[in-house]
């Protein structure tokens, strides 16, 4: 059955995002991602089934992969370690993962290595992306000559906002602004590699560190999932025109189609929507684990 929340009493719940539930279980969290779906900042009312499982089963992928570059907050998805209700242990079972408890570092590290989306809008304006400059005459998904690290805020209401480099080392020092940066680079690098082997383009993703309890700072959050990240088929790749994603734009562009105002309460959608949805997040999982 689809979860679009979750409920649970053996153990306190500490935040309710617009994908993930998360609870203290005595020194560490669980991470669990329901099936909700969120589009120009709105939670919609349907979930998407099994796009929690889906999420977390790419994350922990990716958690064991990249754990030679940078270490994480992942233990393990295996919930017969907690006290749960065999209630909650099937709710939960699948979409959660045990990770540690650490102080999250209030930046969003976000790499492209191709000129799309919001960056490409700042593009157009600017020339420019986070106050790092670009060659001239790009076209909107053209590989950029290097992979550029372009952070933002992290913002408790509303949109984070872009920052340049020295902003960023402003509010988190400038010695963890340049670790940040390097482990960002070198992961997306790895990302970027590992997904073109399978046949997916990573153009740009995001992600999370914090500073565990030895005063490390190490991966957290998710990690190279489609809600994370932007990925493109390789075989269909064409500059000069925005790319097929492999997450919910089949959403995004069925709320344009209908124009939606953008604002909740949001519309209900079509039984095929739902699914074309969860079948790009399923080819996704099944191109990148092979599951």
């Amino acid at each position: 059955m689809p979860v679009h929340s979750t409920s649970i009493k053996s153990y306190p719940l500490l935040h309710r995002g617009k994908v993930r539930d998360v609870y203290q279980a005595q020194d560490n969290l669980l991470l669990v991602a329901t099936d909700r779906i969120s589009a120009f900042d709105v939670i919609m009312s349907e979930p998407i089934p099994g796009k929690g499982n889906i999420l977390t089963s790419i994350s922990t992928f990716w958690f064991n992969y990249l754990r030679d570059v940078v270490p994480n907050h992942f233990i393990s998805t295996d919930l017969r370690l907690l006290n749960l209700t065999d209630e909650e242990f099937t709710q939960l079972n699948g979409r959660t993962m045990i990770v540690k408890r650490t102080q999250p570092i209030l930046l969003e590290c976000v790499v492209r290595g191709y000129i799309s989306g919001g960056g490409w809008k700042e593009y157009r304006t600017t020339g420019s992306v986070c106050g790092i400059q670009l060659p001239d005459n790009l076209v909107e998904s053209d590989k950029l000559p290097e992979p550029i690290f372009t952070p933002t805020t992290k913002a408790a209401v509303g949109h984070d906002e872009s920052v340049t480099f020295t902003e960023a080392a402003q509010i988190v020092g400038r010695s963890v602004a340049d670790t940040i940066r390097t482990l960002s680079l070198e992961l997306y690098r790895r990302g970027a590699e590992y997904a073109s082997m399978k046949g997916l383009i990573l153009a740009d993703t995001k992600f999370e560190f914090g500073v565990d309890s030895t005063g490390d700072i190490i991966l957290i959050d998710e990690v190279l999932t489609p809600d994370s990240s932007r990925y493109w088929l390789s075989s269909e790749y064409q500059p000069g025109k925005a790319q097929h994603n492999f997450d919910k734009q089949i959403l995004r562009d069925y709320l344009e189609e209908i124009q939606w105002n953008k604002q909740p309460p949001p519309p209900l959608l079509p039984a095929e929507i739902i699914e074309g949805t969860r079948q790009r997040y399923l080819e996704a999982q099944r191109m990148l684990t092979g599951q």
